[in-house]
């Protein structure tokens, strides 16, 4: 998709197929606001008033399982780096749905360790179920008193991040680290828990 239109049209169509704002954000790597934006904005070519954001599309690495594979390893030697000298041992791996899922279950591979699933409550994004939490799955690893890392693709606002770490520490697991794709907010940290991005992203307008 390379035009406001496009992605306009994938939207509506992703509306059309049941999906509420927040899980169509999800889709598109684009934050709450701009999925709205798309959704209400009318008149054609339009941008004056559009939300400032970054439109990420990595489905030439989501459409190949070797491609996928080759970013799982610079997302493992990343979360190394990070804990090489905290001497803490990661017991489970746990992909934020739905991105984040096949890479983190490639990199637990690598890491030689367990695997889970965090599942954001999208619906939380929606007026009336505000304040809603995500779940771990029960099909994978249970995270309760283990060392965890967190994969996802894309950090946009890091609310459902941040809101995957408060889960996991109320679960009585502790989250050691971060591993994402892409960081759209320029965050060092979520939640007290070290964010590693392959790429940031910053807008020179937003540069100090």
């Amino acid at each position: 998709m390379k035009t406001i239109d496009e992605l306009t049209q994938k939207a509506l169509e992703l509306q059309a197929a049941g999906l509420l704002t927040g899980q169509i954000a999800d889709e598109l790597n684009v934050s709450r606001e701009t999925a709205t934006w798309l959704l209400t904005h009318v008149k054609k070519g339009d941008v004056a008033q559009a939300p400032k954001d970054i439109y990420i599309d990595w489905s030439n690495i989501g459409r190949s399982s070797t491609r996928q594979r080759l970013i799982a390893g610079a997302l493992t030697d990343m979360i190394i780096d990070c804990l090489d000298d905290s001497e803490q041992c990661i017991d489970v791996v746990v992909g934020v749905a739905l991105s984040g899922i096949p890479l983190a279950n490639m990199v637990a591979d690598e890491l030689g360790c367990e695997f889970s699933t965090y599942h954001p409550n999208k619906q939380k994004w929606e007026p009336e179920s505000k304040g809603m939490k995500g779940t771990i799955s029960q099909n994978f690893a249970q995270v309760e008193g283990k060392n965890c890392v967190l994969i996802d693709d894309v950090v946009t606002s890091g609310t459902t991040l941040s809101e995957a770490v408060a889960v996991l520490e109320g679960l009585g697991a502790k989250p050691l680290a971060i591993a994402v794709l892409i960081d759209k907010k320029g965050i060092d940290d979520i939640s007290g828990v070290p964010l590693n991005a392959l790429l940031r992203v910053t807008r020179v307008d937003k540069i100090e």
